[in-house]
């Protein structure tokens, strides 16, 4: 029995590396790192910070008969991952996303980041740049009527200041994305003129 992700997580799995040690953080029910499982990776971790998921998830993995390659853990954000080559945090806030990112222990110029913020994409790059990150690409994905990006993201060392306008674009071109952005601009600059200036 395959396993079937939404265009959101199938976009998520396609940024992912599938020969080293993936996290996905806040994994919900494990459908990613099962996923991940039938597509050949090896050594996928499933955590999240609450009873819940992880009782889902490790129902999960004995479903797709995942144990040997999928573990299930407890832990707030990576604080207790040990050191992964691919991390996956989707699904969350942009706020949250980056106070996990930035707060990673073992972040290397190798590590690959893929993020999926569901709101405040612009605050996520914003703190991502400050913080020595770099965003390498950036995917579209539209799932259930919504309209979401997904990052590839590196540490460099690097801390940079970004524009208004690319903390809101960010690389997506994407034409879908774009008009959704710059509908969001329209409706936040009836409050401040400032967002006009980024249309």
């Amino acid at each position: 029995m395959a396993v079937k992700l939404d265009p959101r997580l199938l976009t998520i799995a396609e940024m992912v590396r599938k020969d080293g040690k993936i996290c996905d953080v806040g994994t919900d029910h494990a459908l990613l790192p099962c996923y991940l499982f039938e597509q050949g990776a090896g050594d996928v971790i499933a955590s999240d910070v609450n009873e819940g998921p992880l009782k889902a998830a490790e129902a999960t993995v004995r479903q797709y008969g995942a144990e040997n390659c999928v573990s299930v853990m407890k832990s707030d954000g990576l604080r207790d991952v040990p050191p992964c080559d691919d991390v996956i945090v989707a699904g969350m806030g942009g706020e949250l996303i980056a106070r996990i990112v930035t707060e990673c222990a073992f972040k290397n110029e190798n590590t690959n980041f893929i993020l999926q913020p569901m709101t405040k994409a612009e605050i996520l790059r914003t703190e991502l740049y400050a913080n020595g990150f770099e965003i390498t690409e950036e995917r579209t994905a539209q799932s259930a009527g919504k309209i979401y990006t997904v990052m590839l993201v590196k540490f460099t060392g690097n801390k940079q200041e970004i524009s208004d306008k690319f903390a809101f674009f960010g690389k997506n071109s994407d034409a879908a994305y774009v008009d959704h952005i710059k509908e969001k601009l329209r409706k936040m600059a009836k409050g401040n003129e400032k967002y006009n200036e980024l249309l």
